[in-house]
């Protein structure tokens, strides 16, 4: 059985919830306006590293404990992780108001190029333009990380666009995958003094 316990600092306000589903157990703690620490333990050595990047460049504070089956794969940890993740985004986001909506970066990593586009839309879509082989990179198995962020876009109710221009190394694009997926969050987040009582939107909705 999952038993997800998200405790969401949401912008002034404290916000605790509950999900349950099979498979993991995951506890999660995040701060949207944290300064990027990380406490990662999922028992998937690469995959720790890839949230402690994601958390340190969206400067987000997220805490993440994770039991799952991997005496099968890393499939339900890493999916559920990310469904996780997205869900308590939300939560923290509230009603949306203040924020940029949009992020975009692009990161060079080494070999690597790979670009982020987010929308906090309230529409849930992934487009994911990145040439991973499947390997494993310890017991993490490189085609979760589309898998991972399906799961973020989709429970976040945000659009994301990851594209890679050109790499080689499959550790160096999954990273910059993930640390342009922060800096995009980062921005999208951040809020704009300008519009701090508005919702970004024509339509008054997100």
């Amino acid at each position: 059985m999952l038993i997800v316990l998200l405790f969401v600092l949401r912008r002034n306000n404290n916000e605790k919830s509950q999900i349950r589903k099979n498979e993991t157990q995951i506890s999660l703690e995040l701060n949207l306006d944290g300064t990027g620490k990380a406490d990662i333990q999922t028992g998937i050595g690469f995959f720790d590293h890839m949230l402690t990047l994601l958390a340190f460049h969206s400067e987000i504070d997220l805490k993440m404990i994770c039991h799952g089956d991997l005496e099968v794969d890393s499939h339900h940890s890493v999916e559920d992780m990310g469904i996780a993740l997205g869900k308590a985004i939300l939560e923290a986001l509230g009603d949306k108001k203040g924020i940029t909506r949009y992020g975009h970066f692009t990161i060079p990593m080494d070999e690597a190029l790979v670009t982020c586009n987010l929308d906090i839309s309230g529409r849930s879509f992934l487009v994911f333009n990145v040439d991973i082989p499947k390997v494993n990179l310890g017991n993490y198995e490189s085609e979760m990380t589309e898998e991972f962020f399906r799961a973020v876009a989709y429970n976040m109710n945000a659009t994301l666009h990851l594209n890679e221009a050109y790499g080689n190394n499959v550790h160096h694009v999954i990273e910059a995958c993930f640390k342009a997926f922060g800096r995009a969050l980062k921005e999208a987040v951040r809020i704009d003094e300008k519009n701090i009582d508005k919702i970004v939107s024509s339509k008054g909705v997100l």
